[in-house]
């Protein structure tokens, strides 16, 4: 057992100090604490020794220098059992500190708010760290609490055992307090790499907060937990739980993928996710006319799937929505309607985002872990558009064609690949999605049509986009026999020349964006 008789207190964060504080006191706990701190414990009656009268030395240079001192470093590394530690601490005058309570500047909260740089360096915590691992290091002499809501379980702890703490709580503590520092120096070196423009430095650290451990993994044998790298976005990972089950890990990837795609869109959009596929995406003046349309794609696996949408869900909506069985609910915000509708569905989980927002210039990156360590890339966030197509046939798309075919490629980019998608007036018809052959997709997006609208001729009239070229003719003649009526691809293929003619033979208007949308 650790019995605490002497403790520094430095916290930013001063959340439930004063009791802990007055606690420690009850127990005849020696304080000595810091700057705001101490000026925190003293307006409330907690009888504190200065920092600067324990070390004999007054705070400097703004504060930056007042915990870098030996009679404090030496009270938390001394090694209690080592003859020439408790030798050095006697001749030195440095007396045992037997329990650090500190959090760190506010540093992430700084860089949230969009500080200046200047601002950002002066919340960078230095004397914090030094001590955390200091005594973390020393955990079998020393307590160190890095997080206020440990403190009521140390009181109980500390009543139960005569002011005394168990090693192995110490030792847990210490984890969590290097785990904090760790996560403090990550978001520090993400921030001085943002400023200096590399995304790629030779050696990274992630900082991520846990924010719920899950039940399972992908499936029930997998642990999993759901970690937090960014809380100013709006996110799933971000987002309010209004109602229903704990989300799985599954709910969770599907639930970000259909929030990335309706996001694309600035009209009302509506998409069903499911195994990371959409089953069918939507845009239309109204919303619930939106979810009609991508419903209408494929009802069948749309049943358990996930539905999104990139506006306030209506009570119109919800009704419609709350007809289907489906797992996940997200969107920026919900009527009051639309809420009353959605808690007749206990088990249905309905998930609050905020509005979507992107900043100017905001660059993000994509982690995909592999065995021995991960690869990173810049997200795919290029979109084509009007002004950077290149038609490539003797027909020129019409303007209908052309917004179905702009639509039709932002679709594709949140596909599996092989990708190949048929959309008509705003809406995806069919999908075909994560085979290795291209004609097979281009087969099965047509055969979904069909099947869904009973209809050997529904994808007559509508329009195809594929994420990669076609590297033979054959896939672009497959969907030409099934009607189409023009083609939005990539480009690139050694063989061009043959599908463009393919194309004109069926008096098709094709498009190249320049742009690959491969998704794996």
């Amino acid at each position: 057992m650790i019995k605490i008789k002497r403790a520094l207190i430095s916290v930013t964060d001063k959340i439930g100090i004063v009791e802990f504080a007055k606690f420690l006191q009850s127990q005849n706990v020696e304080i000595i604490s810091t700057g705001g701190t101490a000026k925190t414990l003293k307006d409330n009656k907690v009888k504190v020794t200065d920092i600067s009268e324990y070390t004999g030395f007054p705070e400097i240079m703004d504060g930056r220098v007042k915990t870098l001192h030996p009679k404090v470093h030496g009270g938390l590394l001394g090694v209690r059992d080592n003859k020439e530690h408790i030798q050095a601490m006697g001749t030195h005058d440095i007396e045992p500190i037997d329990m650090v309570v500190v959090n760190l500047y506010a540093f992430e909260e700084t860089v949230k708010k969009g500080a200046e740089f200047e601002e950002v360096i002066e919340n960078i915590d230095i004397g914090g760290p030094s001590m955390i691992r200091s005594a973390a290091k020393n955990h079998k002499f020393v307590v160190v609490v890095v997080n206020p809501e440990r403190y009521a379980g140390l009181m109980e702890t500390m009543k139960s055992n005569n002011g005394s703490i168990s090693k192995d709580v110490s030792r847990a503590l210490a984890a969590e307090a290097f785990s904090r520092t760790a996560v403090y120096d990550g978001a520090i070196s993400t921030w001085f790499d943002s400023q200096i423009g590399v995304a790629f430095p030779e050696k990274m650290a992630i900082s991520a907060e846990r924010k719920t451990q899950l039940r399972y993994g992908e499936n029930p044998h997998q642990r999993a937990s759901l970690y937090i790298s960014d809380n100013s976005i709006p996110s799933v990972a971000n987002a309010k739980f209004l109602q229903g089950k704990e989300l799985s890990y599954n709910n969770i990837l599907d639930a970000d993928s259909a929030y990335e795609l309706v996001n694309e869109f600035k009209e009302p959009a509506a998409a069903i996710v499911k195994h990371n596929n959409p089953c069918g995406v939507a845009v239309d003046t109204d919303l619930d006319k939106a979810f009609d349309k991508a419903l209408n794609c494929d009802p069948v696996s749309s049943f358990g799937g996930i539905f999104a949408f990139n506006r306030e869900v209506d009570g119109k909506t919800a009704e419609k929505a709350a007809k289907i069985f489906c797992e996940v609910i997200i969107a920026p915000s919900y009527s009051k309607d639309a809420l009353e509708i959605f808690a007749t569905k206990k088990n249905l989980r309905v998930v609050e985002t905020g509005l979507w927002t992107v900043k100017p210039n905001q660059k993000e990156l994509k982690i995909q872990a592999i065995r021995g360590g991960f690869l990173l890339q810049d997200k795919d966030d290029m979109v084509a558009d009007f002004d950077n197509l290149k038609i490539v046939t003797k027909r020129k798309p019409t303007e209908k064609e052309l917004q179905d075919m702009i639509f039709a490629f932002t679709v594709c980019k949140h596909v599996k690949s092989n990708a190949i998608v048929y959309v008509k007036d705003g809406s995806t018809i069919g999908i075909g999605a994560g085979q290795m052959s291209r004609i097979d997709s281009s087969r099965i997006g047509a055969w979904k049509a069909k099947e869904t609208n009973k209809n050997t001729e529904s994808a007559k009239g509508s329009v195809l986009a594929s994420d990669a070229f076609f590297p033979f003719a054959d896939g672009l003649e497959a969907a030409a026999a099934e009607g189409i009526t023009a083609v939005i691809q990539p480009g690139g293929s050694v063989r061009d020349n043959e599908v463009i003619e393919a194309a004109d033979k069926h008096n098709l208007a094709m498009v190249f964006t320049g742009i690959r949308h491969f998704k794996h």
